[in-house]
């Protein structure tokens, strides 16, 4: 192996465990959040989450919004924006739901509260 850093876990390894969301995938995910060098795995698997669930036939506009409430709850204050950008990329209804669980999760107020 050699001395740069791996892209691991990959987007579709991250892409799967915001997909399934049990327990041990949660707690998988917030390890993941605890380090920074971390967070553009988190996001490009995101990102590929969102992509899937919007071509997908079927959308579970329930199982979205509450993966962007859980994210919105778990993740640092240093996610917080990303997350959110990720939410407004895409006028898309897979977006639209993870961005209602996000708001609803008030994470991003949390992370920066007005004066």
């Amino acid at each position: 192996m050699n001395g740069t850093s791996a892209t691991f876990p990959d987007r579709d390894s991250v892409a799967g465990k915001l997909a399934a969301l049990g327990e041990s995938e949660q707690s998988y995910l917030l390890l993941l959040m605890e380090n920074a060098a971390q967070d553009e795995n988190l996001i490009e698997g995101l990102y590929r989450h969102l992509d899937l669930a919007s071509e997908a036939k079927l959308l579970n506009s329930l199982k979205l919004e509450k993966l962007g409430e859980w994210l919105g709850s778990n993740a640092p204050a240093r996610l917080q924006i990303r997350l959110m950008e990720a939410a407004k990329s895409s006028q898309h209804a897979a977006f639209q739901a993870f961005r209602t669980g996000l708001v609803r999760s008030g994470g991003l107020e949390k992370a920066y509260p007005k004066a």
